[in-house]
């Protein structure tokens, strides 16, 4: 499976790079990065120096530092901390290995080089993929399956995590969001409905820092910034898997329940970021999603499974 990663590290971020890095069957193409988690820069010195740790030899694009709904957000240092990785000691990385292009270029790239074949898995603003449109929509007829995680579409009684009605990537930019939903691709939404489910508790995240190695300690460390914050405002005792939940719905979508139908974002105003479905088997409809195209949403996942799944890969070797 050829993939491209569109990310914002972030401490969930580094844990589906982690993840990516174990799977054989998985043949990472790149990571581009975006503006998310931290500003532009700081998130492609944190993919460059993640996948040094963790020997990825895929090229880092840098992406988009800014979005297009044109709305500076601040930087969530609550959640992820200055530095996007909880603050933990990041050294000096070597830059001159940037892929020359832009993330939309090289996604754009990828796409005709391979299609049919490439899996895009998106775990930030969508902002580089609705660039890459912008600038060759004929591409998205090329793209296996676009992966976000993002979104929240009420159930399970989950709502959004910047306001009751949006979670973070999608409130992020929700001009992009609702430009990817609408194009001729096959968009699958793992967002806060299913992403709650997978909590990696204190006694996983010191399971994993022993059967890991380095890396597993990385992520320990990193988690310590992260589980504060869910502890603080959640009650938790650990931390949310958000962005590991998106390589896991490629390998094994069986694990999910989902529903289908085509899928609004509102872009402007106080439900900005929300996301709206009109399930496939509601009778009637609605003008306004009468012309999109039916994506999946997933409302239910085996939670015991993708976390045994998770530490049997990272341990791995």
């Amino acid at each position: 499976m050829k993939v491209i990663f569109d990310t914002d590290p972030g401490i969930d971020d580094a844990m589906a790079l982690l993840y990516l890095s174990k799977l054989p069957e998985i043949e990472l193409l790149g990571i581009t990065t975006v503006v998310g988690n931290a500003d532009i820069a700081t998130t492609t010195r944190n993919a460059l120096f993640l996948g040094e740790q963790f020997g990825i030899s895929a090229p880092v694009v840098q992406g988009a530092g800014e979005t297009l709904d044109g709305v500076v957000k601040d930087e969530p240092v609550i959640v992820y901390g200055h530095n996007g990785l909880g603050d933990i000691a990041i050294p000096a990385v070597d830059e001159s290995g940037l892929y020359p292009d832009a993330a939309s270029q090289f996604i754009i790239d990828s796409l005709k080089a391979h299609p049919g074949e490439v899996t895009i898995i998106a775990v930030g603003r969508m902002t580089n993929l609705a660039l890459a449109l912008r600038a060759a929509p004929e591409v998205a007829k090329l793209a296996k399956q676009v992966i976000i995680m993002g979104g929240a579409f009420g159930y399970q009684g989950r709502s959004g995590n910047i306001t009751p009605l949006a979670e973070a990537n999608i409130h992020g930019d929700p001009v992009a969001a609702d430009e990817i939903f609408a194009a001729d691709w096959p968009v699958v939404a793992v967002g806060l409905d299913v992403t709650h489910d997978i909590i990696l508790d204190n006694d996983y995240l010191a399971s994993l820092a022993d059967e890991a190695g380095d890396n597993g300690e990385l992520l320990r460390q990193m988690c310590g910034h992260y589980a504060k914050f869910y502890r603080e405002i959640m009650g938790l005792s650990g931390v949310v898997g958000h962005d590991l939940l998106a390589v896991t719905y490629a390998l094994h979508p069986e694990w999910f329940e989902v529903r289908r139908g085509p899928v609004l974002v509102i872009r402007d105003g106080l439900a900005a970021g929300q996301t709206a479905q009109m399930p496939e088997t509601r009778k009637g409809g609605h003008a306004a999603w009468a012309d999109r195209p039916s994506q999946i949403v997933c409302i239910g996942v085996d939670g015991p499974k993708v976390l045994a799944h998770y530490r049997e890969t990272v341990t791995r070797g």
